[in-house]
C-alpha cells in the first residue's frame, strides 16, 4: 500500500468493533491525510501471544460490548447489531480489504464491511457476506474472490501485519503518529491532539 511520508497510520481489522468506531471518525480528527492499513488481528495475536477480550470471561465480554454500544450512541452511529458468532475468522475479509485498497476502493469497502458487520449483524467470516460488501462498495465480487486467493495479496497482508508488529502494534485500532502509537478507540483523540500540538516527534 502507498503510504504518505510521515502520515498518521490507522491500523485496523474488520473483526474489531472498536476499530469500526474509530474508522467512522478518524479522518475528521486529523487535518492531514491518514493512511489506512489493514492488518490481520489473528496473526498479531499469534505473534504477541495474546487473544481477544471477547473470548473467555462472559462478564468481561458483556461489559466490553455494552461499552461499544454506548460509544456508538455517543458518536451518533446506528444501533449496534452483533454478528453471531462474534468474533470469528476474518482472513478472507482482510485479504479482500487489502485488495480493495490496491483497487482504489479501500475505504469504501472497509466502511461498508464494518457497517454490514456491526449494524446489520453480518458475519464477515462468510464468503457471501464479504462479496456482498465488496459489491456494495463498487467492487467486482468475482475479482475480489480471486484476489483473496492470490498469493501476492496474501503476502501483502502478511507483510503489512509483520511490519505493524515490528513497529510495536499489538492490537487494533492503533494509530501511529511518527514514533508514537495510540492503541484503542479512546486514544484516537489523543493521537490527533498530539500531532496537532507538535508534541510527537516527526522525521523528514
Amino acid at each position: 500500500m502507498f503510504t504518505l511520508p510521515n502520515a498518521p497510520v490507522f491500523y485496523f481489522d474488520l473483526g474489531s468493533p472498536f476499530a469500526y468506531l474509530t474508522a467512522g471518525r478518524v479522518d475528521s480528527l486529523f487535518h492531514e491525510p491518514v493512511t489506512w492499513q489493514p492488518v490481520s488481528l489473528g496473526a498479531l495475536f499469534k505473534l504477541t501471544g495474546r487473544s481477544s477480550w471477547a473470548l473467555g470471561d462472559p462478564e468481561h465480554r458483556q461489559t466490553g460490548m455494552a461499552d461499544i454500544e454506548a460509544r456508538a450512541r455517543r458518536y451518533g452511529l446506528p444501533p449496534m447489531r452483533w454478528p453471531d458468532p462474534w468474533p470469528s475468522h476474518y482472513l478472507m475479509a482482510m485479504r479482500a480489504a487489502t485488495y480493495a485498497f490496491a483497487a482504489g476502493r479501500g475505504r469504501e469497502f472497509t466502511m461498508q464491511a464494518f457497517r454490514d458487520a456491526f449494524t446489520e449483524g453480518r458475519d464477515l467470516s462468510l464468503r457471501e457476506n464479504v462479496l456482498r460488501a465488496a459489491e456494495r462498495a463498487g467492487l467486482d465480487p468475482t475479482s475480489v474472490e480471486a484476489a483473496a486467493q492470490d498469493p501476492a495479496i496474501k503476502a501483502e497482508l502478511r507483510e503489512a501485519t509483520d511490519a505493524a508488529y515490528e513497529r510495536g502494534v499489538f492490537g487494533v485500532p492503533t494509530i501511529a503518529v511518527a514514533d508514537e502509537l495510540f492503541w484503542g478507540d479512546d486514544r484516537a483523540d489523543a493521537a490527533a491532539a498530539a500531532l496537532g500540538s507538535g508534541s510527537v516527534s516527526r522525521h523528514d
